[in-house]
This record gives structure tokens, C-alpha cells and sequence, in this order.
């Protein structure tokens, strides 16, 4: 059976002034994926952002921005969505494919809902997901609420992303520190 090479993208969804002024662990997360893209950008990988738009994400207004330590460059891609699917409705599926890639690095806001949904949809799509078990984030909250605490909500979906099983896909959940594109142009399949 012939080796197919892994081409990924990094997915760097709805990381925007207003998400990441609710979010838990904000700054840490941002640190963790600004270090993922910069590492992106040098191996040449893609980096696309995806960005949450409607009621409360206004287009041009200041809380729908792409926070500034992670805002695209001129000629960066970027994808608008209006759902947790940052498949539905968009181009992404598109970009991906015409680009040649086979492998999505998901990161993002937030953990339960629109990184949870995406890298589901990823695999549905035909990629390979590598979700960065250190760059996702959920909303802070306090203990005792309907929800999840926020760092058990984080622990349990990479828990669960771990024993996800879809057949003819490879589906890792990887820290950032092991998260290597320079080596070969390929996330490093090493555990």
C-alpha cells in the first residue's frame, strides 16, 4: 500500500477579542497557538483562521477581531462561518482541498462547541485531525454549574478525541511541544 504523505493546515478558529475576553486560560492558549502558527508559517504549512460572525460578532466591530497576537497577515487565509461547523456554509472545505491537504491541526475557541464540532467535521470531510490538546479553550465558569469546569471539559475532550475510532482516518491528540512541521513538512507522528 503506497505511503501518503500527511500535508496539514493549522486551524486557528474563532480566537476573537470578545471570545478570548470570557475564555479560561485565555492568554495561555493564545501564547500556545501564536508559537504553533509562527512554527507553521516557517515550514511553509498553511494557517487558516476561521471566524465566528452574527448577533453578538458583528463584522468590523472590535470584539469580532481576531485577537492581535494571532491576527493574519496580508494574503493569510481566512474564513468567515456563522455556525459551530466551520465547514458548513463556507469555503473551508475547498481551501483545504485545493491546497493538498490531508491533515487539519485543530486549535481554537471553544472546546465543546465549535472545536469539538469542526474537528468531528474534519474527519467526516476526509482529514486526518490532530487536535493540540494544549491549544483549545472553553469559556470560564464557575464549579457546580450545568457545565463542565473548564479545565475538565478541556481534559475530557482530549480524553475523548484520544479513543474517537474513524475508520481509514488518523485522529491524535498531540501537546504543542510535539507538534512538528519543520521536520518534514508533516505533523510528526511520533508519541
Amino acid at each position: 500500500m503506497p505511503h501518503v504523505p500527511h500535508v496539514p493546515a493549522l486551524l486557528v478558529i474563532d480566537m476573537q477579542n470578545a471570545l478570548m475576553a470570557i475564555a479560561h486560560r485565555a492568554a495561555e492558549t493564545v501564547a500556545v497557538i501564536g508559537g504553533l502558527r509562527a512554527r507553521a508559517l516557517a515550514a511553509g504549512v498553511p494557517v487558516v483562521t476561521v471566524q465566528q460572525q452574527g448577533k453578538e460578532l458583528e463584522p468590523g466591530t472590535e470584539g469580532w477581531r481576531i485577537v492581535p497576537e494571532l491576527a493574519p497577515g496580508d494574503g493569510e487565509l481566512i474564513v468567515p462561518k456563522t455556525s459551530a461547523d466551520s465547514f458548513l456554509g463556507t469555503g473551508l472545505d475547498e481551501i483545504l482541498k485545493g491546497l493538498g491537504v490531508t491533515e487539519v491541526v485543530v486549535t481554537g475557541f471553544a472546546t465543546e462547541i465549535c472545536v469539538d464540532t469542526t474537528a468531528r467535521q474534519a474527519l467526516s470531510h476526509g482529514y486526518d485531525v490532530v487536535l493540540v490538546a494544549d491549544g483549545h479553550t472553553t469559556s470560564a465558569r464557575p464549579e457546580g454549574g450545568e457545565l463542565a469546569a473548564p479545565e475538565r471539559s478541556l481534559a475530557h475532550h482530549n480524553e475523548i478525541f484520544r479513543h474517537l475510532d474513524f475508520p481509514g482516518r488518523s485522529i491524535r491528540v498531540l501537546p504543542s511541544a510535539e507538534v512538528d512541521f519543520a521536520a518534514t513538512g508533516a505533523v510528526n507522528t511520533a508519541l
